[in-house]
């Protein structure tokens, strides 16, 4: 896939769990699991992009290329663009792989690429899974609204993402934090300003959404964890053992 690049973006600065991505799994740092489930499908163009030199260390320790990026980003699609910035080669899709889902499938990461490449029109996509009863009440858990109800595999718009379930009407799902961008549209994105609604859910997709980009989501049996608690810790540690 000679078009795509997957970007990782990482930085050891996390309000709740301090050096995150440094945090050993099974023996490795979750950063390096994340990195190896990129470097497990058919997409050969893989960078973590950071502003940490301890990130860095890490992934080149596992033969992993990364792009310093500046400390000043706020969220990793900022850091992502300016890593886009410092690559030579031109892509035309490039997919935001959050550096805390050890556990991701490269099989759903293709998922996303394969649907990018045979529709050139479609500007954003990113994947969902079922969303069960446990998660439906917790903040941390996003929750996306699709126009219609999606079957295995298949894709609808997205029409809301929030993080607090008040209605359980319509097609919600639990939102998995990959996406998959046209690199123009990521840069529309980039010279949006921030809506309110992206302020007051702290959700970024919602930039999108507010200024008309369709989202296209995707839905897939894998749920992988995100790792944002210390339970979460424990729990990825039990599966990656």
């Amino acid at each position: 896939m000679k078009n795509t690049v997957i970007i990782i973006p990482s930085r050891l600065k996390a309000k709740r769990l301090p050096n995150k991505p440094l945090l050993d799994i099974g023996g490795m740092p979750m950063i390096v699991h994340v990195l190896k489930r990129a470097q497990s499908t058919n997409i050969k163009n893989i960078f973590v992009t950071t502003p940490d030199v301890e990130i860095e260390k890490a992934v080149y320790n596992h033969y992993g290329k990364v792009i310093i990026t500046s400390h000043d980003h706020l969220n990793g699609t900022d850091r992502i663009y300016e890593a886009l910035t410092l690559i030579k080669h031109k892509y035309d899709i490039v997919i935001n792989l959050q550096g805390d889902m050890p556990n991701i499938s490269p099989k759903i990461i293709e998922l996303l690429n394969n649907y990018m490449v045979k529709n050139p029109d479609i500007e954003v996509s990113t994947l969902s899974s079922l969303l069960s009863n446990n998660d439906m009440k917790k903040k941390n858990v996003v929750k996306v609204q699709t126009k219609e109800k999606i079957n295995f595999n298949e894709f609808s718009d997205a029409t809301d993402f929030f993080r607090y379930l008040y209605n359980t009407k319509g097609n919600i799902y639990h939102h998995i934090g990959i996406y998959a961008y046209r690199v123009k549209t990521l840069k529309k994105f980039i010279l949006f300003n921030k809506t309110h609604n992206e302020i007051d859910r702290s959700l970024e997709q919602m930039r999108l959404i507010d200024n008309n980009i369709n989202i296209k989501v995707g839905l897939t049996k894998d749920n992988p964890i995100s790792v944002d608690t210390n339970e979460d810790i424990i729990k990825i540690r039990k599966t990656l053992k």
